[in-house]
């Protein structure tokens, strides 16, 4: 039962929360951030029985858990547009993303590179969202925050593969590496100074991680240390 309702996917749960936060404190905390975040959560929840009703068919299993947060989405959503009703060009981005991870949720091909990339991008670009909300007005900084957002969980999707479905996959160990190597060199260029060490400590992740024995469980709550060490990190290094 708790399936039906509850995303088994403990990765995007720091997807939903981390670029939220980066474009809330990017403005300014507000109270409308507390009706968006809200508002957030419940499409992703909506959205998890949408595409597993999509994938299998069975609407019979899915249909009620899309009821339930879609009769709570609704007038969340609704209302969260009468106070701020800019917000829906911004929501107008989702659209074509949301098709491509349920063209992949039909083929049952959701662990496609492909699918995996729309859905970093599309969770990525609750940045400019909450900057919005805030009243945020530097765009380019809202837009550095939602490239390293994008940079850095398209990093934790190559490790994780590695870890996991691809753990004795030398090719794709490599391809993660290597991507978090240029992950560094694109931070020294575009990025803070400050924020090459952490980049520097999930470069060592990539290497050495799939090399240990770890379970998937205790790579599990790595991330999640990762995690909080990026989101400080950002927050600390932007002095917001």
């Amino acid at each position: 039962m708790k399936k039906r309702y509850v995303p088994g996917q403990h990765g995007a749960w720091a997807m939903l929360l981390i670029p939220f936060l980066f474009g809330m404190f990017a403005a300014k905390p507000v109270p409308l951030h507390a009706l968006l975040f809200v508002c957030w959560l419940l499409v992703y929840l909506f959205s998890y029985p949408l595409l597993q009703w999509i994938r299998t068919g069975k609407r019979q299993v899915y249909g009620k858990p899309m009821l339930v947060y879609g009769s709570l989405l609704v007038p969340t959503g609704a209302v969260l547009l009468v106070l701020h009703p800019v917000l829906i060009k911004f929501a107008l981005l989702f659209v074509p993303l949301f098709l491509v991870n349920s063209y992949y949720a039909r083929c049952n091909r959701e662990r496609s590179l492909v699918n995996d990339t729309a859905a970093v991008v599309q969770f990525s670009l609750i940045v400019f969202v909450a900057y919005q909300a805030g009243g945020g007005s530097d765009w380019r900084l809202a837009a550095e925050l939602f490239g390293f957002s994008v940079l850095y969980f398209m990093g934790t999707v190559f490790h994780v593969k590695t870890m996991i479905r691809e753990k004795h996959n030398a090719i794709y160990y490599r391809f993660s590496v290597g991507y978090h190597l240029a992950m560094l060199a694109a931070a020294a260029i575009w990025f803070p100074p400050a924020l090459l060490a952490p980049l520097a400590v999930l470069l060592v992740r990539a290497i050495w991680s799939p090399r240990t024995k770890l379970t998937v469980k205790q790579s599990g709550m790595l991330e999640i240390a990762y995690s909080v060490l990026i989101a400080c990190s950002v927050l600390f290094v932007y002095g917001i």
